[in-house]
């Protein structure tokens, strides 16, 4: 589901997501989860990723999608991300092209998180907040897309044994949450479906 380009076939993608967050919420969803919401920005080159900052309190040093958690200002879980996207890299929300929603994922944290995903059309000018993201790069399209890049992992997660996803990145270790939603994400550009709804 690309072009010549390797770029993603954003037609064929609307299709595979759902096209609110409620129709692809998890059905195990715990009470009293905290609602948070990610930005899974597609840019021209790849999907955009940051690396939070080294003195952050919560994952401090990761690999993460802008995003946050979605507060009682926010309308609904893209407003949440857009705002997030704005605060953090300085995303205009304007310059985000809603295409659907990734299934929620609830993490070993307590949240549940709502990936949205956007278009973002030309070359815009971020800058990485100071004191919350260290810096700004992407994934490639041709990384992403192929079968053969992510690595099933195996270690000790807050004191349990645990497997995971890791993607390869010349730079940046990206695991955990982030790299389940980029599995989900490519199994969305190469089978054309994440979720079991219907438009």
């Amino acid at each position: 589901m690309s072009d010549a380009g390797g770029r993603p076939d954003l037609a064929a993608l609307r299709r595979a997501l759902a096209p609110t967050p409620e129709a692809c919420a998890p059905t195990d969803l715990r009470s009293g989860a905290l609602q948070a919401a990610v930005l899974v920005a597609l840019l021209d080159g790849g999907v955009l990723l940051t690396r939070r900052a080294d003195t952050l309190r919560r994952h401090a040093g990761q690999v993460a999608f802008p995003g946050g958690r979605i507060e009682a200002t926010d309308t609904c879980p893209a407003a949440a991300a857009l705002r997030e996207a704005e605060e953090e890299i300085g995303l205009r929300p304007e310059a985000a092209e809603i295409l659907g929603f990734l299934p929620g994922l609830l993490t070993g944290t307590g949240f549940h998180v709502t990936p949205v995903v956007t278009r973002v059309v030309g070359t815009p000018c971020l800058t990485p907040a100071p004191g919350e993201v260290a810096s700004i790069f992407t994934l490639s399209y041709a990384t992403l897309m192929d079968p053969a890049a992510p690595r099933r992992r195996c270690g000790v997660l807050a004191g349990q044994r645990r497997g995971y996803w890791e993607w390869p990145h010349d730079e940046y270790r990206i695991w955990g949450a982030t790299g389940i939603i980029l599995m989900t994400l490519a199994r969305a550009l190469t089978e054309g479906a994440v979720w079991t709804g219907s438009a």
